[in-house]
């Protein structure tokens, strides 16, 4: 009897393991702009490709947010890390430094030498493991390569311990790289390089692959004259992106076998949606949507090679949209949603008249980014000033700002419900404020935008395996995403 129940337990335990093995080749695709809405519009209109198949056979589900979302890749690092930027210290794209009073890159790296680029960029500033970390870590031997559009983001898809990462540089027409990384540039981006891959994909032409009006959202100008444009002008927003990207990713698959033996191999991919003149995630135009139908045929091409190479049960593709633009102005304001601008530098001029007032003239404020205001903490020293009186009393002239909803010292906001998730303490200013819904703010007198792209933004997600998994069910937190791969 005992020897029954032995063996009844062994068949159950290898029947089981199927369900839980790691496949062999992840493949995580972040791709900017991807929206639920635009799927839904788009899927009648794809008889096959890889957002058909994955429509018809992933799991599918929205991804929200639970820190503020400005369009950059704040959004990036909490899918990969699984934290919120207080604990993995992406904030925003960019961060102000009291030294120069400057803005800089977030990723910026001085020490790091960049590969075919002028950039000094590594993920040195992200405070948390992410996804490709945690494989590294659980499979000392795993082959690691990050491919993308854009270096922060393509950097942060690879983590801190990749084999290597390349992205593509519009201005070199190739693919470069950082020396962060053991491998530096892949030796299948360089031979690329070599034989001028991108630029020739840059010397083509971007028409519409159908007739204009089969298009569903073509705008009057399309409806008249079409679109054209010279890919070498929009290289990073042209469907010649993404086949770049499925390109390299697939030539890396081969040259370093990734996928094909028993230890599991990670493809990290930044992939594009948005066309030059999109001013939101919507589709409103022919070209944008031709991104989608483009899109749609190189995961197609990418799906159908890996299922030849290493077996449709050996592989997974994880898909998740990344809110670039959220809903424009004009749509708002279509739907009579107020929409209001607030001006971030003329808030920071008027507070420095203020305590020029209070204490005379100097320059009391050294600056201002990201819903932050930096005051000039060498003078206040000088002076002799009480710092904590000085945020409180700015604090207080800032909420009587038309559009601010809440004002207070940086240190109380790294404890306010919601905003607290959103700030990092080696980033936040001596004085943060939250702009009420509706107001987007300016940063300055060129209309550069800054801005809460939505309330409450929601992604769409989709998880294909050949294998059969567990999955969630209902929607899901954008920490959540990095479980979904362990």
């Amino acid at each position: 009897m005992r020897k029954i129940h032995i063996y009844i337990t062994l068949i159950a335990l290898l029947t089981a393991l199927p369900l839980f093995a790691a496949p062999r080749l992840t493949v995580v695709a972040v791709v900017d702009g991807l929206t639920s809405e635009n799927l839904a519009t788009l899927r009648p209109y794809w008889q096959q490709g890889g957002l058909r198949t994955l429509s018809e056979e992933a799991f599918q589900t929205r991804v929200t947010y639970p820190h503020l979302v400005f369009g950059g890749n704040e959004t990036t690092a909490t899918l990969m890390t699984g934290v919120t930027p207080d604990r993995h210290g992406y904030t925003t794209d960019l961060y102000f430094s009291r030294s120069d009073r400057k803005t800089h890159s977030m990723l910026e790296d001085p020490s790091v030498r960049g590969i075919g680029t002028q950039e000094h960029l590594s993920a040195k500033a992200l405070l948390s493991q992410t996804m490709t970390d945690r494989m590294r870590l659980s499979y000392p031997s795993a082959k690691i390569y990050a491919i993308g559009i854009q270096g922060p983001t393509t950097i942060l898809l690879a983590g801190h311990c990749a084999n290597a990462c390349c992205w593509l540089s519009e201005k070199e027409l190739q693919w470069v790289a950082t020396a962060a990384y053991t491998e530096g540039l892949p030796s299948s981006a360089y031979e690329q390089n070599k034989m001028m891959r991108v630029s020739s994909m840059a010397a083509r032409q971007w028409t519409p692959r159908m007739d204009i009006l089969t298009y569903t959202s073509p705008t009057e100008q399309e409806r008249k004259k079409s679109f054209l444009y010279d890919v070498k002008d929009v290289l990073l927003h042209s469907p010649e992106a993404n086949t770049l990207v499925i390109e390299l990713a697939l030539a890396i698959q081969r040259d370093e076998k990734l996928g094909m033996d028993a230890t599991p191999d990670m493809l990290m991919l930044q992939l594009n949606t948005l066309s030059p003149t999109a001013q939101s995630d919507r589709i409103a135009s022919a070209e944008h949507e031709d991104m989608y139908l483009r899109l749609n045929q190189d995961l197609g091409f990418l799906m159908e090679q890996l299922d030849k190479r290493i077996g449709r049960s050996n592989y997974q593709i994880l898909v998740v949209g990344r809110p670039i633009k959220g809903t424009d102005a004009q749509t708002l304001s279509d739907i009579h949603m107020p929409v209001h601008t607030f001006n971030a530098d003329r808030a920071a001029a008027l507070t420095g008249t203020y305590l020029m007032a209070l204490y005379g003239h100097e320059r009391w404020v050294d600056g201002v980014y990201g819903q932050s205001i930096y005051l000039n903490r060498t003078l206040i020293e000088q002076k002799r000033l009480n710092l904590e009186t000085l945020q409180r009393q700015v604090a207080n002239f800032l909420m009587d700002f038309e559009g601010v909803q809440i004002a207070m010292p940086g240190h109380e906001a790294m404890n306010y419900p919601y905003l607290g998730s959103s700030l990092c303490k080696r980033h936040t200013g001596d004085v943060v404020y939250l702009l009420q819904p509706g107001w987007r703010m300016m940063q300055d007198e060129k209309k550069t935008v800054d801005h809460v792209i939505d309330d409450n933004p929601a992604s769409p997600l989709l998880l294909w395996s050949g294998a059969i998994r567990p999955m969630p069910q209902g929607n899901l937190d954008a920490t959540g995403v990095a479980e979904l791969i362990f």
